[in-house]
C-alpha cells in the first residue's frame, strides 16, 4: 500500500510527522510526504523537518505565492503529475488549508481514495476559508478521522456514512507528547529574560485580524492592554509582519513598551514558550489545543471556534465579540488566578497516529 501525505503549512508538518513515523512502522505501508510549498519561509516549514527528524519530502511542488484559488489550481496541477507518477493508494491530508482541498481534490478527481485527518471540525462560519476548505474536503473523503465526539456529530449530520468515521484522537498532541520534554530542556524562556508564569504569549495571523488596518488596529490594542499586566511576548507571523509594514503600523508595535517582538520560532521554541506562559492570547486552532492538553488558560480572539471541545474540557475561552477591551478584562481575570484549570479530552494522549495507521492499513 502507498500512501501520500500532504503538508504545506506550519501546522500541517506537526500532524504528518507523527502519521509519517506510524506508517513506517506498518510493513504492508510505503509512505511518502508530499510539500506543496504553500508556506515559502524557512522557519515556516523547513525547521520543522529538521526538528522532527522528517526525512526531505519526495516531491516539492513550489506553489508560488496568491490568492487561496490561483495556489489552489497550483498544486492541483503539480500533485495530478505526482499522482501520475506514484499512483498511490491513498492520499492523506491533514487540517483545513488550502493545500488540504487542493490535494482531496486532485486525489479525488483522479479516482484516488482521500484519508482526511481532523475531520468534522466546523465553527459555523463559512465565511472563513478554513471552514469552506474542510466542508468540501470531508464531502470528498473515503475515510475522515476525527478528534472528538462534537466532530463525528457534525459528519453525520452532515450525511456522512458512520462506517467512514472514525473517533482518533488528535494527532497534533501526538507531536506533542513526543517532544515535550525536549521543549522543556530549552532555555528559551531565560534567553529572552523573562520568567515562568510572568508573561503572555501571543499569536495573530487570521485574515480578519491582520488583513485589515481595523483588524491591526485591534491587535496593537490588545498588545498593549495586555503589556500593562505582564509582559508580551509576541512572535510575529509573515503575513502579519507584511500588513503591518503596509498599514504603517509595524514601528508602533515595535516601540510598545513591555512587547518582546520575535521572529516566527521553532516547534520546540514556540512549545517551550506556551508552557510556562501565564496565559496564550491567539488566534489559532492548534494553539487552542495544545494549551488546552498543556493546561495553560488561553483565549482566543475569534468570533467562533471549530474546536469548541476546548471550551468544553480545555483551559480555553472565546473573545467573540473581538473587543480588546473585552480581552483585557478577561486577561486580567486569569493573571489575578481565576482560572480553570480544565482536562484533556478522550484520545489525546498522544497515540493517535498509530490508531489512523492501523485503521489504513485494513483498506489496501
Amino acid at each position: 500500500m502507498k500512501i501520500l501525505s500532504i503538508a504545506g503549512v506550519r501546522p500541517n508538518f506537526v500532524k504528518v510527522a507523527p502519521l509519517h513515523r506510524a506508517f513506517l512502522a506498518h510493513p504492508s505501508i510505503e509512505s511518502k510526504i508530499i510539500h506543496t510549498g504553500q508556506h515559502h519561509d524557512a522557519v515556516m516549514s523547513d525547521v520543522f523537518f529538521d526538528q522532527f527528524h522528517l526525512p526531505q519530502p519526495d516531491y516539492y511542488l513550489n506553489v508560488p505565492p496568491g490568492s487561496a484559488s490561483l495556489q489552489t489550481a497550483d498544486i492541483i496541477q503539480k500533485f495530478d503529475r505526482v499522482i501520475q507518477a506514484e499512483q498511490p493508494d491513498w492520499v492523506v491530508v491533514v487540517g483545513d488549508v488550502t493545500s488540504t482541498l487542493a490535494c482531496a481534490l486532485g486525489a479525488a478527481q483522479n479516482g484516488v481514495r482521500v484519508a482526511h485527518v481532523e475531520a468534522g471540525l466546523r465553527s459555523g462560519d463559512r465565511q472563513m476559508p478554513e471552514e469552506r476548505n474542510r466542508i468540501v474536503t470531508d464531502a470528498l473523503a473515503d475515510l475522515l478521522f476525527a478528534t472528538d465526539h462534537t466532530s463525528c456529530d457534525n459528519l453525520r449530520r452532515e450525511g456522512i456514512p458512520a462506517n467512514r468515521i472514525y473517533l482518533v484522537g488528535n494527532v497534533m498532541i501526538d507531536s506533542l507528547v513526543q517532544y515535550r520534554a525536549k521543549a522543556n530542556a530549552l532555555t528559551t524562556v531565560e534567553r529572552l529574560g523573562l520568567i515562568k508564569k510572568d508573561y503572555v504569549l501571543l499569536t495573530m495571523h487570521r485574515p480578519f485580524n491582520v488583513d485589515t488596518e481595523a483588524g491591526l488596529c485591534r491587535l496593537l490594542r490588545v498588545v498593549n492592554n495586555t503589556a500593562t499586566l505582564r509582559p508580551v511576548v509576541f512572535p510575529v507571523h509573515p503575513r502579519t509582519r507584511t500588513n503591518l509594514i503596509r498599514f504603517g503600523l509595524f514601528d508602533a508595535l515595535a516601540t510598545s513598551p513591555n512587547v518582546h517582538l520575535l521572529e516566527p520560532l521553532g516547534y520546540l521554541e514556540f512549545i517551550n514558550l506556551m508552557e510556562n506562559a501565564a496565559l496564550v492570547i491567539t488566534d489559532s486552532g492548534g494553539v487552542q489545543e495544545e494549551t488546552t492538553y498543556l493546561h495553560v488558560p488561553c483565549l482566543t480572539f475569534r468570533p467562533s471556534t471549530e474546536r469548541p471541545i476546548t471550551l468544553d474540557y480545555g483551559t480555553n475561552q472565546l473573545v467573540a465579540d473581538l473587543s480588546p477591551d473585552t480581552a483585557g478584562q478577561m486577561a486580567e481575570k486569569i493573571l489575578a488566578g481565576q482560572i480553570n484549570p480544565g482536562k484533556i479530552p478522550p484520545l489525546w494522549d498522544g497515540q493517535t497516529a498509530e490508531r489512523i495507521a492501523s485503521i489504513i492499513s485494513q483498506f489496501p
